[in-house]
This record gives structure tokens, C-alpha cells and sequence, in this order.
């Protein structure tokens, strides 16, 4: 078996093939050392542009197996994997694994120490839990997405990231991490129910309460944390690049006019002089279009106030924070993030490369004997 290091070695996860959120979430499980066995549909994959890229980073350090679940042998196969599994992962539309015949009940029956992981959309209940939906919909309902935009615009999509990532294989792998460790005082395993709907609304704690406090009371684009300030923003550059700024403390502000050339203008208004800030706007912008981005990196590379580039994921690696950090590290023939967060005691091992669904697949009753049980045996029943 290969190198598993991490605070989750030993940790055995089934993995049942699916979109975005859940293998994200399976990733990071697997990152931090627990043998993650992912099982696939037999047969070439289905076209779908959300469908993990074969050998991406979202497939890294699995084993691969192929199971027909809808055949009585594949679902048998699959019950067995469960049966010494600390965790099974599915992201089917809910009562669909029930359907099939490896849901939650049958699966805790016969392991009551599983911890049995449903990623959705909508989650297990509700009017609209067994609606389609992506991303864009969950932020949308979750209010996350309508404060997000510039003023007087229409709100923008993040990409994927806050609803299938952070709201969805995030809270997928906090769930996870919760229940392993609650089965320490218990014994028991239990189901749980990682929605993205959910995972995004819980992203807007802060939000609200911003809101309840009356700080956050202006339309889409006009707040202090959403591009209305002109000290929390982003600047174009002579070159076409762009420099972010936030610098919302005095300290960094003073530091942010220092860097621009700004502090002694005395015409300048109070930076928290609202009614001003188009004017402040207008006078951050004339400055920043004087110079590169590099060169404006290089003008605060000394200055505690709050500036950065705006890196490209592209560029991103080759910064040197991130190289001293290792914050990228080589996978294969490409550059990934790496595992996250970091252990003193228990350290990750560095990722392996995405197995190849034809050349590595593994059989069950090779993971079964790497689990420590038998192989399986003519006349097993499920």
C-alpha cells in the first residue's frame, strides 16, 4: 500500500464517485492520510463539465475501484467495503442509495460504527430536496450571492467556489471529522447530512451580523467589505493588472497613503467620510494607473498597509511566499495546492497522482485484504 501519513491514517473512507463537492471534500480526507477507495460506474465516464478532470487534484492520493450498483453482486461489494469502512461518502439525490439498496439503514445495521456521509445540494428534507440545482442556486437561496457585485449592477457568480467547496466538500469534511470523533466516546456511528444550501447560509454568520448591528445597511456595492470603500477594493495598474487593497485599520491606511504618494495631501477626505469616497475613489485610482502592478508589489513589499497583487492561479505558485511555504507542491507533472492544514506531530504525506480508472483499478477483495478481512468467497451473501 502506498505512503499514508497524516492525522487520519487508518481512517478508511468509501468513497461512491460524484461532482464537485464530494470528491473535494474525500480529497482533503485523503490529503491528511486516510485511505480514501473511490468506487466508479463501470464503463467510460458520462459527459459532464462538473465531473472531476481525470488526473486532476480533486482525484489525487484514492485507490480506484468499479462497482455496478444497480446489480445485486455490485451493491454485495459495495456492502462489504462498508462493513470495514470508517466512513462511506455518497452524493446521490435523496432515497437513491436507499433505492438501490446500500442506504444509511442497511448500511448501519450492518456496521454501526459507519459514519455515513450524504453530500447534496438541497439536503435530506424539504420542499426542494429532491430538485436539481448547482451552485449558483444554493448561494442564490442561501443569500450569499445577491451582496455580491458591484453597485447598481447585477450580483456575480464567484464561480463555484463558495457553494460546491467551501459551503459544500468543506462542511462535508467538518461533518465527517465531527462524527469520527464523537463515535470515540459513543461507539456508534451516524449519518450525516452535509447540504450546500446549508454549508453557504452558515458562510454568512459574519454577515448577518454586520446586519443586525446596522454596519452592513446599503444596496449591493456600497458596503465597507463589498467594494463600496475605496480602501477595500482593487486598483487597475499601467500594465493592466490589478493590486488589491485593504487597508481598513488607521495604522494601514496611513501606510496605504504613504505607499501612493497621498500622505501629505491635505485635500484628501476622512477615510471614513462616506459621502466622500468617490472622491477618495477617484484619487486611489489616478494613482494606481501610475505604475505596474510589480512595481506597486514592490512599493508596499515594505509597508505593513494591507496591499497585495492580484496573482492569476497561474502565477499564484511562483510568488515567494508560497515557495518558501511550499503552498503549491509538484504532483506528477503539475503544480496542485497542497494539503492543508498543516501538523507538527503528523504531517501529510506529499499527494500522489490520480490513479488511472483502467490501468490502477484494484479489485474489492484487494481492499478487503489490505483492510485485514477476507476475500470475498463463492456463496457470500451481503
Amino acid at each position: 500500500m502506498a505512503d499514508r501519513r497524516g492525522p487520519l491514517a487508518g481512517v478508511r473512507v468509501v468513497e461512491l464517485a460524484g461532482l464537485a463537492p464530494a470528491p473535494f471534500g474525500c480529497m482533503m480526507l485523503a490529503d491528511l492520510g486516510a485511505d480514501v477507495v473511490r468506487v466508479d460506474r463501470p464503463g467510460p465516464p458520462a459527459a459532464d463539465p462538473l465531473a472531476p478532470p481525470p488526473g486532476g487534484p480533486l482525484q489525487r492520493n484514492r485507490r480506484v475501484t468499479a462497482l455496478d450498483l444497480k446489480s445485486p453482486p455490485g451493491v454485495a461489494d459495495l456492502l462489504r467495503l462498508a462493513d470495514h469502512a470508517d466512513v462511506l461518502v455518497e452524493g446521490y439525490r435523496p432515497g437513491v442509495a436507499e433505492r438501490l439498496g446500500f442506504g444509511p439503514e442497511v448500511c448501519l445495521r450492518r456496521n454501526p460504527r459507519l459514519v455515513y456521509a450524504r453530500m447534496t445540494g438541497w439536503g435530506q428534507h424539504g420542499p426542494l430536496a429532491h430538485r436539481a440545482g448547482h451552485d449558483i442556486d444554493y448561494i442564490a437561496l442561501a443569500g450569499v450571492l445577491e451582496p455580491l457585485g458591484r453597485a447598481g449592477a447585477a450580483p456575480h457568480a464567484p464561480m463555484n467556489l463558495l457553494g460546491d467547496f467551501a459551503g459544500g466538500g468543506m462542511l462535508l469534511v467538518v461533518g465527517v471529522l465531527a462524527a469520527l470523533l464523537e463515535r470515540e466516546r459513543s461507539g456508534a456511528g451516524q449519518v450525516v447530512d452535509a447540504a450546500m444550501v446549508d454549508g453557504s447560509a452558515l458562510l454568512t454568520a459574519f454577515l448577518h451580523g454586520l446586519v443586525g448591528t446596522g454596519r452592513w445597511d446599503g444596496p449591493r456595492g456600497t458596503n465597507l467589505l463589498d467594494g463600496g470603500a475605496p480602501f477595500y477594493d482593487t486598483y487597475a495598474t499601467a500594465d493592466g493588472g490589478f493590486t488589491a487593497v485593504g487597508a481598513l485599520e488607521p495604522a494601514f491606511y496611513a501606510n496605504l497613503l504613504a505607499g501612493l504618494g497621498l500622505d501629505g495631501d491635505t485635500g484628501l477626505p476622512e477615510q471614513y467620510d462616506r459621502a466622500n469616497w468617490p472622491v477618495l475613489r477617484q484619487r486611489f485610482t489616478e494613482a494606481f494607473a501610475g505604475r505596474t502592478r510589480d512595481e506597486w508589489a514592490t512599493v508596499f513589499d515594505g509597508l505593513d498597509a494591507c496591499v497585495t497583487p492580484v496573482l492569476s492561479p497561474v502565477e499564484a505558485p511562483g510568488h515567494p511566499h508560497h515557495h518558501e511555504r511550499g503552498t503549491f507542491v509538484a504532483v506528477g507533472t503539475e503544480l496542485q495546492p497542497a494539503p492543508a492544514p498543516r501538523f507538527g506531530r503528523t504531517p501529510a504525506a506529499p499527494p500522489r497522482p490520480a490513479p488511472d480508472p483502467d490501468r490502477d483499478r484494484v479489485e474489492v477483495a484487494d481492499v478487503l485484504r489490505d483492510w485485514g478481512q477476507p476475500s470475498r468467497r463463492n456463496g457470500d451473501v451481503p
